[in-house]
Formats: C-alpha cells, structure tokens, sequence
C-alpha cells in the first residue's frame, strides 16, 4: 500500500493532485484541516488474499463447554427467580388473613411518576467544529467525483451539448444559467442553429424597462457599495435630463455624509449644470429633504455605500422603502466586480425594493456573463449601462441583444480546461433542485 499526504488551498485542488499522482484508484483515508488549507491522506491500495483459516478441534470443544455453562447457569438463575416469587406471594396472602377489616376507603388513582430530566450530554464544540469539517470535505470530496463523471458523461454521449457548455463558460455564465438555457435547445441536432437559438433566448431572459426611467420622472435613487460607480453614474443622468428638458425640472440628493468629499462632488456637479443640490444631514429624514422637491419632476438621490452589517445601511434602505416617498431604487452594479461581489451586493441592497439595476464600468470588464448572469437570476431590469468616464455620452439605454452581442464579444480565448468544468459540475450538486433537474 502506497500511502502519501497532500497539501492544498482547498479540497478540490487537493483532489486534483491526488488524481495526477496516484491516479483515479487512489482512496481517501483522512482529511484535516491545517494552517493556509487542508491536508489529505490518500492511498493507492492492492489486493491481499486473505490467509486460509484452519479449524482448531480444542478451541471448539472449549467454546462448546463454555456455552454448556453459561446455559445452565442462566437456567439455575431462572428457578431460584421463579422460587422466590412463589414464597413473596404466600406470605403476602398470610398477611391478609391475619390483618383486621377495615372500611373501604376510596383510592385516588395516582398519577404515574415522571421521569426525571435527563441532562443532555456535554458537547465539546472542538470535536464538533472537526466533525462539521470532515462533513463539509466529503461533501466537497463526492461532488468533485460526481462532477467529473457528469462532464465524462457529457462528453461521450452528447459531444455537441458540451461543446455548448464550453462556449457559456468562456462568457462566464453561471452553471444554473446555463443549464436552464441548455434545456432550451436540447432538441436541436444543428451546432450553429442551437448556438444561434441559444444566444436568443439568452438576449430574452435579459428584461429592460419598457419606458427610460427618466422620462417616467420620480424620485430615482442609486444604491448599490461603493466604487461601484453611483455618483459619477448620477452625474450622466442628471446631465442627460439637462440637456434633453432643461435644469428648472431636476434636483440632486446626497445622502452620503460617510464618505469625504462626496457632497462636494455633488455641489460641484450641480452649480455645472444649474441644478440644485440638497444635502441630508445625519439627523434629518430623507422624507423632510424631499417635500420642497414636490414640485420637481426627477429628483436623483445619491446614497452612501455602506458594508452590509453596517446600521446607518438599515437605516438609509428603510427610508428609500418608505412607501410615503415612493422612490425607484437601481442597483448599480460594476462589470468588472467578481460573482461573489455582485451576489453580496443584491442581498444586502434588496431590502429596499429595486425596481432594476444599472450596469457599469462596462469598458473596462472581461466579461459580462456574471453581471448579466445575477440580473437575469434576481429578475432586475436592466435600467442603463455605462462605457466609459465621459458625462453623459458615455450612458446608454439598453439593448437585450446589444448586451449578448457585447457578452460574445468579451469572451475569453482559451477554452476553459478539463478541471474547471468538471468542477462547474461540481457546483450543480450543490442544490437539491439542480439534482433533481
């Protein structure tokens, strides 16, 4: 038996170098967590035959004498019970004669005794966060061997539907996204037709606002973390509606008193464009800034981007949900942000109730699949997008098929390899419902 240990980052790197080194027969036999990652015992075991067992007469004869004993033991025990209850019931019935009568009295049924509490066994919190662990990289350990054999599979039986899958990945769409639209084309036999129906239905999961939220008017407020681009955002539409209506019917809201220099920026701003800034301090409702912009017809509100176990973020989300203000939340969201990042950001910026998002940073991204990927998910319209620092040209009002065309364009060049797919399958075992699909 060969036996090795490995180190990693995480459990799927791990594996990986026990497949390249001993081979796809190897067996787990222990994995722990250590400092910078995890660490796996793996061996790569053969067959032995095992020693034929000889029979032992004496040993037998022992064994069946010992059995004789134990028999009669428990038989003699059986009798000596039996005995001694015959005795307790003659005495007890003795007793009875010789006890004078008494009037019969009532007997209240008593109520049968309850079992005392049992206190519950100590846990020691180490050996269960160890134990938790060891779950966690089984988990990881099966769906690694799972999502190979599934792209294996794949690959043998349907050479065209991997093909497909491949070309989603250069685009960075995720693995739910792309089996969904997957299932669409299943039937198609032609490779460029499945891609082109593929891409179209793809262009209609992506929805837009019928009618461009500025002309619809209202409060419009941008939320989403910082360095997503929500100000300079802000800017392209406030300039958009100046020069297309003029600056007496726009007013500019700031409500980021955290970060320096961003009420400035928005001062700045608004004595370019003519337009008034009102600035929200930190004890003032955002209600009481807006009654005397009734009268205006868009009011952009800036917002702070606040980390998401932030109070003063619960706070600034309860009042732009405030159903007194009626404000049109937009998500801005970074193309150039990583999956995690946009996904964080829709969970702590959700509360507020979004009517879409904005998508930025557009030039400088690699690649659209994963902001397109979360606003076809969270069912958010995708309001504008923005492609570069110039105000406003660099603002436009989305294409759905504009965007697929640009997300194809981006794609990498390199064919993602063996391992990533096998474990972008991987992922799909990680929901009931995707297994079940």
């Amino acid at each position: 038996m060969q036996v090795k240990r490995f180190f990693a980052a995480d459990m799927r790197t791990a594996m990986k170098l026990v497949r390249d080194e001993l081979g796809a027969d190897a067996a787990i036999i222990g994995n722990r967590r250590v400092a910078g990652g995890v660490e796996l015992t793996a061996a790569l075991d053969y067959q032995v035959a095992p020693a034929p067992v000889r029979p032992n007469p004496a040993l037998e004869a022992e064994l069946r004498k010992t059995q004789a004993r134990i028999a009669s033991a428990q038989a003699e025990l059986a009798t000596r019970a039996e005995q001694d209850a015959g005795k307790d019931r003659q005495l007890f019935a003795n007793e009875s004669l010789l006890a004078p009568e008494l009037p019969a009295t009532p007997v209240k049924p008593q109520r049968a005794a309850e079992p005392a509490p049992v206190a519950a066994p100590a846990v020691d919190p180490r050996a269960l966060e160890a134990m938790r662990f060891e779950l966690h990289g089984l988990r990881e350990l099966i769906e690694v061997q799972l999502g190979s054999i599934a792209w294996g599979q794949l690959q043998t039986r349907r050479p065209q539907q991997a093909n497909l899958w491949r070309r989603l990945q250069r685009m960075g769409l995720s693995a739910e996204l792309s089996q969904a639209l997957l299932s669409k084309v299943a039937g198609v036999a032609e490779p460029r037709q499945a891609w082109r129906m593929l891409l179209a239905h793809l262009a209609h999961a992506i929805k837009t606002p019928k009618v461009e939220p500025l002309e619809e008017g209202g409060v419009i407020a941008l939320v989403g973390p910082a360095g997503m681009g929500k100000t300079t955002t802000l800017a392209k539409l406030a300039a958009r509606y100046v020069l297309k209506y003029g600056a007496q019917q726009v007013a500019l809201v700031s409500m980021d008193s955290f970060r320096i220099g961003a009420q400035e920026q928005l001062k700045t701003l608004g004595r370019i464009l003519g337009v008034s800034v009102t600035q929200i301090d930190p004890g003032q409702s955002l209600l009481q800034a807006l009654t005397p912009l009734a009268k205006k017809r868009v009011v952009l509100v800036d917002t702070a981007g606040l980390p998401g176990n932030d109070p003063a973020l619960r706070l600034q989300l309860e009042s732009l949900a405030s159903a007194r203000i009626k404000a049109k939340n937009y998500l801005v969201l970074a193309a150039t942000s990583q999956s995690q990042v946009l996904k964080a950001a829709y969970h702590s910026y959700k509360r507020c109730g979004l009517s879409g998002c904005i998508l930025t940073k557009l030039d400088e991204a690699a690649s659209l699949g994963e902001v397109l990927g979360l606003a076809i998910g969270q069912h958010l319209p995708v309001a504008y997008v923005t492609d570069g620092p110039r105000i406003p040209d660099d603002l436009q009002v989305p294409r759905s098929h504009q965007l697929v065309s640009r997300a194809v364009g981006l794609q990498t060049a390199e064919p993602p390899s063996e391992d990533a797919m096998a474990q972008m399958f991987a992922g799909l075992y990680h929901s009931p419902a995707q297994r079940a699909g």
